[in-house]
């Protein structure tokens, strides 16, 4: 049994808990609002993003019990092999890792938009080609390929570098939108009448609010990027819980902030039917003018810094954790010599995201749609894995009361856990039934398709030899430690052999 790889313990809670806020909010706080009122209309589109992040709180119970007792790096990987054994980890390990390095990609595809709008001289010059009815220019992809190598380089460098810029660019990212809406309120020109009507009026309400409810996995997914930093932790794991809520209400109340500004200084529906490239530019822009342009550049760059950051951070550690247990090649587990941090995964992630850029933002789009059932399966597990531990009485459960893994015994916790396995499932299912308000279009499809395909073939390809390394040392791999707080009789219920 070779030596287990252990990344240090670096991490300070409020670094965390700017991981995963940061991650969370990203780029679409800024950038989507005026689609997300196409939608569902302004109230419509605050109440759908209100609900899902009260659904993303009732998962949050589980993952703070998992991240609590099995701090350990992979995250939802290492929760489906406790559960289920290693295939099920394999099945929720490939399409995680899906969905951070589409979400890295996109970020510096906005970062490119951004471009496009502050300095479109050099964001659109050299155009090369259209993609999807969408303009590809060499200054564009070179601000994403920048963007993705220099956040690259900071990860390689530590997760204390990292965390400590995260955490800045957060604080610069609230007070700018705090900003921002201070100013719309007090302008003359804004006016709540320009909310109205507050529902989208061509649909019933409910189908608009449920439509934006259906992207709440991918709205917030960054506070699941806190058990992927578990192992890096320098404190208790008991404090992972507060810190997801903590993320998850901020992120919410800046989603609906922004919401609000945008729809406050023109009739909301004239906005939207114009198509403009970012509405929430155009309206600040035309209220508060370069200063206020400014300060949401500056807002909109540290939501994309951060989003670059915290899944940089995610998805290198999801990659580290399945390279450790040898279902990816031995290198991904392999640590810096000198910074002691997963680089492989770093700079996989990297090359991965730098052919992005070169397809358009329209085919990028689509990947991520689809991307949102890789979270979504995520969240699923974590929430049954977490449903077989609690009991709702003394009998047996899967915990070791003598150790320090308890308050096991409580129907609260179990119901919570319940609940948000069935949330899980019902964001699966509406984005996959084809009756659904937010049912994946034919694109998204097929490039879900071609990811499972690829997943296929390399299970075929790796699955032989992992399938046949033995249990006692795939447990160790995986689990560390920690592994020995479970009682056996659970672990033999799983498909582990």
């Amino acid at each position: 049994m070779e030596e287990r790889k252990q990344l240090k313990q670096t991490l300070k809670p409020h670094w965390v808990w700017a991981i995963a806020l940061g991650s969370a909010v990203g780029w679409g706080c800024f950038v989507l609002p005026t689609i997300w009122m196409g939608q569902a209309g302004p109230l419509g589109a605050i109440i759908g993003l209100g609900i899902g992040g009260l659904l993303m709180l009732i998962i949050a119970v589980s993952y703070g019990f998992m991240v609590k007792n099995f701090p350990v790096s992979g995250g939802e990987f290492a929760y489906a092999y406790i559960g289920f054994g290693r295939n099920h980890a394999y099945i929720c390990g490939w399409f995680l890792t899906l969905g951070y390095i589409c979400i890295v990609a996109l970020n510096a595809s906005a970062l490119a938009l951004l471009g496009k709008f502050i300095i479109p001289s050099v964001a659109s010059q050299g155009y090369l080609y259209s993609v999807g009815g969408w303009d590809v220019f060499i200054g564009e992809v070179l601000i994403a390929s920048l963007a993705l190598i220099i956040f690259a380089y900071l990860n390689i460098r530590g997760a204390a570098v990292s965390g400590r810029l995260q955490f800045v660019f957060c604080l610069i990212l609230i007070l700018g939108v705090v900003a921002i809406t201070v100013g719309m309120l007090l302008n003359p020109a804004t006016s709540f009448s320009n909310m109205q009507p507050l529902f989208k009026p061509e649909i019933p309400v409910w189908t608009a609010v449920i439509a934006i409810v259906a992207i709440a996995p991918w709205a917030y997914v960054g506070f699941d990027n806190i058990p992927q930093a578990a192992e890096e932790f320098n404190f208790s794991p008991e404090k992972a819980f507060k810190l997801i809520v903590l993320s998850i209400i901020v992120a919410a109340l800046l989603y609906s902030l922004m919401i609000a500004v945008t729809a406050l200084s023109t009739p909301w529906q004239k906005l939207v039917s114009g198509q403009p490239i970012w509405g929430t530019g155009d309206v600040v822009s035309d209220t508060l003018g370069s200063i206020g342009v400014t300060i949401l550049a500056i807002a909109l760059c540290m939501g994309v810094f951060t989003g670059l950051n915290g899944f940089y951070v995610s998805a290198s550690r999801v990659l580290f954790a399945m390279g450790r247990a040898q279902i990816l090649p031995k290198t991904f587990s392999e640590l810096h010599p000198k910074y002691e941090t997963p680089h492989v995964g770093v700079i996989f992630t990297c090359a991965c995201c730098l052919v992005a850029p070169w397809f358009g933002r329209e085919v990028l789009l689509w990947i991520v749609d689809m991307s949102a059932i890789g979270v979504t399966i995520a969240y699923s597990y974590t929430c049954i894995v977490a449903y077989k531990f609690f009991k709702w009485s003394d009998a047996h459960s899967g915990i070791r009361e003598e150790d320090h893994l308890n308050g096991t015994v409580s129907p609260i916790k179990k119901s919570f856990a319940l609940l948000g396995a069935i949330c899980g499932m019902t964001f699966l299912g509406l984005l996959l039934i084809p009756q659904s308000p937010a049912f994946l279009g034919k694109p998204s499809l097929i490039a879900l398709l071609v990811w499972l395909l690829i997943g296929v073939i390399f299970y075929l390809y790796k699955g032989n030899v992992f399938r046949k390394i033995p249990e006692e040392e795939l447990d160790y791999y995986i689990l560390g430690e920690t592994k020995n707080n479970i009682d056996p009789e659970f672990l033999s219920k799983t498909d582990i052999k």
